[in-house]
């Protein structure tokens, strides 16, 4: 821009700040801003608002709120989401008891105040931020006073609202008053978020009201409101510590009937409830343990490191006779390899294969990745090959996706790059860590422009590009001195 006389613009100076804050470089945000400060007789309410939720996020609070002050002595008129972004910066981070030490919970209300007298009148957001705040606080007849008191015809509470009331109640033991707001979302026409059942759920098994927990489930799956993995894995922990269910895997096996694929949590809960009720080392109610109770188990405990268990329970499973499937080599593979025990995922699959069983992609695709991120690149290139260890297999996209991020991790970038290209002209569909992967590569190998394009290939067809990525990239940009495009980079 310099090189070609132009003079950046608000939006430009905008999203150069966003884009610093965002990546912690606030040092650099606050000496730009002063520059476009220097620059404009008026400036741009909108690069307030972002230097001051610049401060916020950085816990600077006393300097976004004299920002502000500025802001008047400056002519630039504050709006309504001025001060909602100094409400958010009062007990950032959920440091609520201490912002309420320092006072700033009052401070809270005297900008309420302070908006009134300029003619400005909170709007759903700024009740939303106090209602949140007061219920992290435990002042909860507060917020329930500032629930009340909102002129619905001017200021609506949403699921928001809602959600911040009915969580900082439950959580305060007042499930009735929880489940009255709940029935007031209902005789409302809406039909509450998942939050608000997980919250409900929760508090109500909590509270020694398991029958009604277990009614909000039912009632949510009947008002068709699809559960996310959260509410899932907070109705099995319930269910679990009060022992009200006949097989132990039924909720673990039904998360992977919704769709979803079971994380650490899962894993964790469905271990925690199996070990006690001793059903992993012994029999249990005259019952044997079978193949899918030690693969889940075995499956969770390389998941969570706790490799030597998981290895124990495998040991014991082969001594009881139980006939181990691929899934559960496949587990302890992944396992071993993620902790950098390379030479024992080895041991695993060499023992799968003179079993008679034939890995697959996703087999191979654990080895591979282990090796990668121990930086073992040579290794992964032999792995790469479509025979290794005299079998065939069929690489896939992952497979790909593995190899580049490795290779431009190593400093071959060069070879990274030309195997994404490759691979690009096949045709197949590129996922969006593929994208990050090479992008993250290239901007580390000084490549900035050659990155900043595949940054605009991606964002065109849609695909998401991580935070890490997008700070990698502009760290690059701005070391090449490409402006334009770093602005562009910190609007999106």
């Amino acid at each position: 821009m310099k090189a070609e006389c132009l003079g950046p613009n608000d939006v430009t100076f905008t999203s150069m700040i966003g884009a610093l804050c965002k990546a912690y470089r606030l040092q650099e945000a606050v000496e730009l801003f002063e520059l476009m400060e220097q620059d404009r007789k008026v400036p741009c309410a909108y690069a307030y608002n972002t230097m001051i939720m610049g401060y916020g996020s950085a816990g600077k609070f006393d300097k976004a709120y004299s920002l502000l002050e500025r802001q008047k002595v400056k002519g630039s008129i504050p709006s309504v989401i001025s001060y909602n972004c100094i409400l958010t910066c009062l007990g950032k981070k959920g440091k609520v008891q201490e912002a309420l030490k320092k006072g700033n919970l009052e401070d809270a209300w005297k900008i309420q105040d302070v908006m009134k007298e300029a003619g400005l009148y909170p709007n759903v957001i700024s009740v939303n931020i106090m209602i949140d705040r007061l219920c992290k606080a435990q002042k909860l007849d507060e917020a329930i006073s500032i629930f009340e008191g909102m002129d619905h015809k001017v200021c609506c509470p949403n699921e928001v609202t809602f959600c911040s009331l009915i969580d900082g109640l439950s959580k305060d033991g007042r499930v009735n008053d929880a489940y009255r707001l709940y029935e007031k979302i209902l005789d409302s026409g809406k039909i509450p978020i998942v939050v608000v059942y997980t919250s409900l759920i929760r508090n109500f098994f909590k509270n020694g009201r398991k029958e009604d927990g277990r009614k909000i489930y039912k009632e949510m799956l009947r008002r068709g409101c699809a559960p996310d993995l959260m509410l899932l894995d907070t109705y099995m922990d319930c269910v679990f510590k009060v022992r009200e269910i006949e097989n132990d895997t039924d909720l673990f096996e039904e998360i992977k009937a919704q769709g979803f694929v079971p994380d650490v949590q899962s894993y964790s809960i469905l271990i925690h409830c199996l070990v006690k009720a001793g059903k992993v080392n012994k029999a249990s109610k005259g019952h044997q343990p079978t193949v899918v109770t030690y693969a889940s188990v075995i499956d969770g405990l390389a998941k969570i490191d706790r490799l030597d268990e998981a290895y124990m329970l495998f040991e014991e499973a082969k001594a009881q006779g139980i006939e181990l499937n691929l899934v559960i080599y496949s587990s302890l593979i992944d396992g071993f390899g993620k902790v950098g025990r390379i030479d024992e995922a080895y041991l695993i699959l060499e023992e799968l294969m003179q079993k008679g069983l034939i890995p697959n992609v996703y087999t191979w695709n654990c080895l591979f990745n282990a090796l990668v991120k121990a930086e073992e690149v040579d290794e992964a290139l032999v792995c790469f090959k479509p025979s290794c260890f005299g079998k065939r297999w069929e690489r896939n996209i992952i497979t790909y996706t593995t190899m580049i991020s490795g290779l431009a991790k190593a400093g071959n970038v060069a070879e990274a790059h030309g195997l994404f290209q490759r691979l690009r002209l096949t045709g197949v569909y590129l996922i969006p860590l593929c994208y990050n992967a090479i992008i993250e590569g290239l901007s580390n190998a000084s490549r900035a422009m050659d990155a900043y394009k595949l940054f605009e290939e991606t964002r065109l067809k849609g695909c998401n590009i991580h935070t890490k990525t997008c700070v990698v990239l502009l760290d690059a940009l701005h070391k090449a001195e490409c402006l334009e495009q770093a602005a562009i980079l910190g609007a999106v």
